[in-house]
């Protein structure tokens, strides 16, 4: 049986979309479900794209129901994958699937870490601190902003003149190339 993953976004979905397009035609893995907690967010056209169900979400029904359990227990999801989710994920859902849930953050952790630091933030704050390299993470998510396990990072070298859209391109570059061969080497990984 193929292995289920649901993706939560809160954005565009560049990553989603990547990894969408990855498991496409695999006989190991597929994307079953798209979640966001943005009714405008381009990854749900995207998720259409690619005719796969989608559910937007409220505040409450992400932190006082068990509602999304139920939904991705139901669908039988073996991972959840973050890619550009903004929201701390309650303990509930951790509970409900230990070591399961993993993280795409555009910085090496643990530099650039923790409530706040997402996207042009994140990007801005190791320009502004004159960083001769940054990169990607993939890790599990915790309690924490950012402080889960380690799975992979992969590093850029910052050169002298590059601004804050050639930094976050170079990080798109390794996050397209590695998050979805990261995400098959983990359903390689797990017991069925």
């Amino acid at each position: 049986m193929k292995k289920r993953i649901a993706i939560f976004a809160s954005g565009s979905g560049s990553n989603a979309q990547k990894i969408m397009e990855h498991f496409k035609r695999s006989a190991e893995a597929e994307v079953v479900l798209i979640l966001t907690n943005n009714a405008q967010a381009y990854v749900l056209q995207r998720a259409d794209n690619f005719e796969i169900p989608s559910h937007i979400f409220t505040r409450h029904e992400f932190y006082e129901t068990d509602d999304i359990i139920r939904m991705l227990k139901t669908l039988q999801v073996d991972l959840i994958v973050l890619a550009g989710f903004l929201w701390l994920v309650p303990p509930t859902l951790l509970a409900a699937f230990p070591n399961k849930i993993i993280n795409l953050h555009p910085a090496l952790l643990p530099k650039y870490g923790g409530k706040g630091m997402y996207g042009d933030n994140v990007h801005q704050a190791i320009l502004d601190a004159g960083e001769e390299e940054s990169g990607i993470t993939i890790h599990f998510v915790n309690a924490q902003f950012d402080e889960g396990e380690i799975i992979h990072q992969s590093k850029f070298k910052i050169e002298p003149g590059d601004n804050l859209e050639m930094i976050k391109f170079k990080g798109q570059q390794l996050e397209h190339l590695h998050f979805p061969k990261v995400i098959e080497n983990l359903l390689k990984k797990m017991k069925s």
